[in-house]
């Protein structure tokens, strides 16, 4: 995806095809925060994935984070 415009649940799904299958999706959307649509994210959670989105920054430090405590987790992050 190129902007955060383009994160659709199509876009996503590379995640849901995870094995063993993720429990957090941290989204980065750039050097800030962006809404993404609503629909989007009750499909991943319908699926059993949560979503967190946030600046791209903050999006590293909450994966790293979350990997330290061996949660399954992925990261799609769009550059700041």
């Amino acid at each position: 995806v190129g902007s955060h415009r383009d994160i659709s649940h199509e876009s996503l799904s590379l995640f849901r095809l995870l094995e063993p299958q993720i429990e957090i999706l941290v989204l980065g959307t750039g050097d800030r925060v962006e809404r993404l649509h609503p629909n989007t994210l009750k499909q991943m959670r319908e699926c059993g994935i949560a979503v967190e989105v946030q600046d791209t920054a903050n999006a590293c430090a909450t994966f790293n984070f979350l990997m330290n405590e061996r949660r399954m987790v992925a990261a799609g992050l769009i550059p700041p």
